[in-house]
C-alpha cells in the first residue's frame, strides 16, 4: 500500500510542473493562463505565445507522462509482491490529474491530453499509436484540436478491450478502468470544448500561420 501511495506522490507532483505557464513566462512575459482560452496546454500556447514554446511544452509535457510511468516500473522492479500493472496506472492517473490541478500553480492548468498521450504511448505503443494517428486525421480533416483529443480519448477504452498484447508490464490488474478513469478525465476537461463543438462554435486551428 505505502508504495502505491508513494508512486501516486511523485507522479501527481511530476504533473504538477506545468511547463507551458513556466515557458510562456520565460519567453513571453506572461503567464498564458491569462491569454487566449485561459487554458496552460499546447494549443493555447501555439495561438499565444508561437510555434516554437508549443513544441517544446508538447515534448515536455508528454514525457512527464513517460517518466512517471517508467519510475513505476522502477518502483516496482524494487518492492516485492506488488500488483506492478496498477502500479503503472496509478502513476498514469495521478500524472494527468497533476497537469489538470497543479499544486505549485493554484490548481489550474492544462486538459491533459499531451501527458496523456505520454502515458498511453509507453503504457502500450500500438494502442497509444492508433490513438495519435486517429486524433491526428481528426485534427487535420477538422481543425479542431479538441475533437481529435476527445475522440481519442473515447477510443482507447475500446482499443483495450481487444487489444491484450504490447502492454508495458502485464502481470497484475488490467488496463480496461484505468483506460476508462484517463477518458472520462480528458473528456471532463473538454467539457466546455464539447458544448461548443454541438453548438457548432468551436475554435479551429490554421495551419497557414
Amino acid at each position: 500500500m505505502v508504495a502505491y501511495i508513494i508512486i501516486a506522490i511523485i507522479s501527481y507532483l511530476i504533473g504538477s510542473i506545468n511547463f507551458s505557464i513556466i515557458i510562456s513566462k520565460k519567453v513571453a512575459g506572461f503567464d498564458v493562463r491569462e491569454k487566449g482560452s485561459g487554458n496552460a496546454g499546447t494549443t493555447n500556447m501555439l495561438r499565444s505565445v508561437g510555434k516554437g514554446a508549443a513544441a517544446l511544452t508538447l515534448v515536455c509535457d508528454i514525457l512527464k507522462g513517460v517518466v512517471s510511468i517508467l519510475i513505476a516500473i522502477a518502483l516496482g522492479s524494487i518492492v516485492q509482491n506488488i500488483d506492478k500493472s496498477l502500479l503503472v496506472q496509478i502513476a498514469g492517473i495521478a500524472v494527468v490529474l497533476g497537469h489538470t490541478f497543479p499544486i505549485f500553480f493554484g490548481f489550474k492548468g492544462g486538459k491533459g491530453v499531451a501527458t496523456a498521450l505520454g502515458v498511453l504511448l509507453i503504457s502500450n505503443w500500438q494502442i497509444g499509436l492508433i490513438c495519435l494517428v486517429f486524433a491526428l486525421v481528426l485534427i487535420i480533416l477538422t481543425r479542431m484540436v479538441s475533437l481529435g483529443a476527445c475522440s481519442a480519448a473515447v477510443l482507447f477504452p475500446v482499443l483495450t478491450i481487444f487489444i491484450k498484447e504490447h502492454y508495458i508490464v502485464t502481470d497484475g490488474t488490467d488496463y480496461l478502468i484505468y483506460s476508462i478513469i484517463l477518458a472520462i478525465i480528458v473528456l471532463y476537461n473538454h467539457r466546455s470544448n464539447i458544448k461548443r463543438i454541438m453548438e457548432g462554435k468551436e475554435n479551429r486551428i490554421s495551419f497557414k500561420k
